[in-house]
């Protein structure tokens, strides 16, 4: 509980970093009148840098650090893979693929369009590899990762073919928070909040199902259920998340890793803490964006592909002694 509590903590101290932080700094005094309509030091300007920009771009970071955390422990647990998570195994890059094919056919204008689209084709990707793979934690590692090559080529290919595409897509498909203030951010994040809440009922049965099927049938869990809701639960975290933030790889591989000594065994207390470190290490990855170049915002995706890599190697060198 005491671990749970400083990683509240750090994530608040995260999120006044990412209300200060950025091409314009507003002084840490200067926040809270900002927000309150008060006279800050910095005056009016700060009302619109953190009221305008910094505190929708803020929000959007924890629901999509919260999102891909929750999304990674799901498929990690269910597949018992320590390798897992939705970019690693294609499920990111099939919402980017259809979000893109979509507009290369011009039906994906609306908000509500580009959701729909991340859903089916998130639900593709995982149920191909879910084929391809079978249970063999190998081989869906293989199958995602060959998939994720594929559906990003293509991706890539239609941008380039299309500039219509490739304008409208160009900054998204890169993944960054930049940007994405003046969205409609109601939707998303009310499905993301939905999702979140279905993935923590969920770890029961998923925690049975951990022991294997013969184990989970016997304590009273739904095989076939549990592993359709969490299929559909990664696919509506994960889907939303690429619809809103483009491709952000490597979160949902971090962050279990990060909670998993902490919890103890727990499979519920493991979502609880990836739901907090997920909006923190995303949070920092886009605070961190912001400063590391003096000329300007280097895409979040790139951070956290900077921070996976190592991350996946040293998963990969010690993954039979990992513990789902």
């Amino acid at each position: 509980m005491a671990l749970l509590l400083l990683s509240a903590v750090a994530l608040l101290a995260a999120a006044g970093a990412s209300l200060c932080v950025g091409a314009g700094t507003v002084p840490l005094d200067a926040v809270w009148p900002a927000l309150t309509d008060g006279d800050g030091p910095a005056g009016g300007d700060a009302r619109l840098i953190v009221r305008e920009v910094r505190v929708p771009r803020t929000v959007l970071a924890v629901a999509v650090g919260a999102a891909l955390g929750a999304a990674g422990t799901l498929i990690q647990t269910l597949t018992r893979n320590p390798l897992a998570e939705p970019g690693v195994l294609g499920v990111t890059f099939g919402a980017g693929f259809a979000i893109s094919l979509g507009a290369a056919l011009g039906v994906a204008g609306s908000q509500a369009t580009q959701l729909a689209l991340a859903f089916v084709g998130s639900l593709l990707a995982a149920v191909l590899v879910h084929a391809v793979g079978g249970t063999s934690p190998l081989r869906l590692l293989l199958a995602g990762t060959a998939l994720s090559f594929v559906l990003g080529g293509l991706a890539l290919g239609m941008r380039l073919l299309d500039p219509d595409v490739l304008d409208r897509h160009r900054f998204w498909s890169v993944g960054s928070l930049a940007g994405r203030e003046q969205i409609a951010l109601t939707l998303p994040l009310l499905l993301i909040a939905l999702a979140l809440v279905g993935a923590l009922a969920v770890t029961g049965p998923l925690n049975a199902l951990g022991l294997g099927e013969t184990v989970a049938h016997t304590l009273g869990a739904h095989v076939t259920r549990t592993r359709v809701a969490v299929l559909a639960l990664v696919t509506v975290l994960a889907g939303t998340a690429t619809a809103v933030a483009g491709p952000i790889a490597f979160v949902g591989l971090i962050v279990p890793h990060l909670a998993r000594r902490a919890a103890g065994g727990s499979l519920r207390w493991l979502m609880a803490y990836t739901m907090l470190l997920g909006p923190l290490l995303l949070l920092a990855a886009d605070v961190a964006a912001r400063v590391l170049l003096p000329t300007g915002e280097v895409p979040v995706a790139v951070v956290t592909a900077f921070l996976g890599g190592p991350v996946l190697i040293w998963a990969v060198r010690r993954r039979g002694a990992v513990a789902l």
